[in-house]
Formats: C-alpha cells, sequence, structure tokens
C-alpha cells in the first residue's frame, strides 16, 4: 500500500467515526478552503494544503513523500528518537521496516493539536448542552492548551526520522474518535445499571482485558460499585480534557457517568461536586482500542495485509476475522 492511500484511509476512518455529523464536518472544510481562497499569494507559502481534507490537525505525514510502497509497520503509543532507532536497528538486523507511526501527535501534527479540541463542543452538544454553551465552555480551553504547547521542541523527532531516512507519521484523532465510537456504540445499547456493571462491560474488550492483567484495568474513580450508571458518556477524543465547567451542564442534561482516558484531579474535583460518577478506562488501552480499529480498516480497506511491529505500549489485536 502506498503511504499516501494509508493516510488517506486513516482519515476516512476519523471521519465516519467522528461525533461531528457529515454536514458540520463538511462545513469546517467549507471554511478552511473558503479562508485558503482569500490568502495572499505569499502567504499560501506557508499554507498546509491537507487542511483542505483532513479536519485533523493532529495527523500527518511528518517525513515521507506519500509514494513509498508500505508492507511493515512498526506502530507504537509515543515514538521518540529511542523507537526511530530502534525500528533502524532492526531494520539492519533485516526486518524491512517501511514506516513507523506514533498515536501521539509528533512533528507537524503537534504546533495546531488544540484545533481538534473543537470538536469536544459537538460531543457536549450531543448529551444535551446547547451549541453555544458548549463553544463557549471550550474556547477558553482551547487557548490554554494551546499556549501550554507553543514552547515545545515540536520537530525533534520528525528530524531524526529525516536524518534517518525512515518514513514517519502520527495518527491520532482518527483513533480517538474510533474509540469512542466503538464503547459508545455498546454503552447505548447495553443496560448497565451500576458503575460495576459498566467496569464488567469494558472488561470483555481484549484491550481492557490486557490492561487488567499487568494492573492497569478499568477503575471507578468517582462514585462506588453500586451507584447507579444513569446515561452514560464516552469521553475519549478531541484532544485533551475539556473544560472543567461542563461538569455543571452535563450534570443538568442528565449525564450520570463519564467513562474517559484520563482525568486531571481537578476535572475529578468538579464531576464529584456535581455527582457524575467517572469510570478511567484507561489511557494506553484506550489508545490501543483505538490503533487497533484504525489498523483494521487499513488492511480490509487497502486490500492488503500489513505486518505491523507493536513498540511503545501498543498491543496488536485484530477484530477483522
Amino acid at each position: 500500500m502506498k503511504l499516501e492511500k494509508l493516510y488517506k484511509l486513516a482519515i476516512e476512518k476519523g471521519i465516519s467515526a467522528d461525533p461531528r455529523d457529515k454536514t458540520e464536518i463538511n462545513r469546517v472544510l467549507k471554511k478552511e478552503e473558503d479562508a485558503h481562497k482569500k490568502l495572499k499569494k505569499d502567504e499560501k507559502t506557508f499554507y498546509d494544503a491537507d487542511r483542505l481534507w483532513n479536519p485533523f490537525a493532529d495527523t500527518r505525514i511528518l517525513f515521507g513523500t506519500g509514494k513509498e510502497n508500505i508492507k511493515k509497520i512498526m506502530f507504537g503509543i509515543d515514538i521518540d528518537t529511542s523507537e526511530l532507532m530502534l525500528a533502524d536497528r532492526l531494520n539492519q538486523k533485516g526486518d524491512k521496516i517501511d514506516l513507523v507511526i506514533s498515536h501521539h501527535p509528533s512533528g507537524a501534527g503537534y504546533p495546531n493539536f488544540h484545533e481538534v479540541m473543537r470538536l469536544q463542543a459537538d460531543v457536549l452538544h450531543k448529551f444535551g448542552v446547547p451549541i453555544n454553551v458548549a463553544e463557549g465552555l471550550i474556547g477558553p480551553r482551547i487557548k490554554q492548551v494551546e499556549k501550554r504547547i507553543m514552547p515545545a521542541n515540536h520537530f525533534k523527532t520528525q528530524d531524526a526520522a529525516k536524518l534517518l531516512g525512515i518514513p514517519f507519521m502520527c495518527i491520532h484523532t482518527p483513533a480517538d474518535n474510533c474509540v469512542t465510537d466503538f464503547l459508545q456504540t455498546i454503552f447505548d445499547k447495553e443496560n448497565c445499571t451500576t458503575l460495576s456493571d459498566v467496569v464488567a462491560e469494558l472488561q470483555k474488550i481484549e484491550e481492557y482485558k490486557i490492561a487488567r492483567a499487568v494492573g492497569t484495568g478499568p477503575k471507578i474513580v468517582a462514585g462506588s460499585p453500586d451507584n447507579r450508571a444513569g446515561r452514560v458518556m464516552v469521553e475519549m477524543t478531541g484532544g485533551t480534557e475539556g473544560s472543567k465547567d461542563a461538569f455543571a451542564k452535563l450534570s443538568a442534561a442528565g449525564v450520570g457517568t463519564i467513562i474517559a482516558m484520563h482525568f486531571t484531579e481537578d476535572h475529578l474535583k468538579q464531576a464529584e461536586k456535581h455527582h457524575i460518577n467517572v469510570v478511567i478506562a484507561g489511557h494506553i488501552s484506550s489508545d490501543n482500542l483505538g490503533i487497533n480499529i484504525i489498523l483494521d480498516h487499513l488492511i480490509k480497506k487497502g486490500g492488503t495485509d500489513l505486518d505491523v511491529v507493536s513498540c511503545s505500549g501498543f498491543r496488536r489485536y485484530s477484530r477483522n476475522n
């Protein structure tokens, strides 16, 4: 499979699992197209053309032309120079790794990472928060995250890939969309009366079984096992944690339990204050679930098998069969 096809298939899957409807995604892309047309010639020199068709600022080919033929991938949750050197060493031993993929954003997929947080407003709206209120809540948080990542050495790992000559990319929000869609579909269908039922349902999923075996399985962090779950909201996409002020609105809208990858202590205090139960499914295990769904899509739609080398916390599990 060509690298550019792999990239487009990942975006395709991310869009199909996105909490926003197709009309909203098309509106976002049309807005980007209109803004691009208004740019002056010298401004277009610096424009990232991928924005015209890819609504996920944290998913990019970081090194490579797109024409490379990909048969073997090394995929990890976090890729740094050390993992790239590991890939280079494995290639020296005859492994023939054609591409390294990081889940968490890196290089050109990191400076505008905060932009994907805008979809959180649509998630809140889906659960009963008026869209104007949702956008008002997420706006200040987006600015906060943008300022936090501004000083980062964004291109450190991308530069290493270039020096080693190893094609490199990151796939973040498309995978997070997939795990959110997968889990929300389950909890919309299954009747989980209590929090213990919620945890039991999560533990039926292979990635969470693996996590439980090593002590990092799903855990109730707000509420007790016998607490009734009420309406369950899966909150696992949109870059990082949203606004702490959203919990009051979600509680008023009827959300009883939130399933998340991770929560800050401040977010947890606000959830408890507004009587919302919280189950932490697990960060790395949830990332594993999203990545596995993406890889299944690449293999199924790409019409070819891909040999996957797991590293940096990733464990491959296929649902294609």
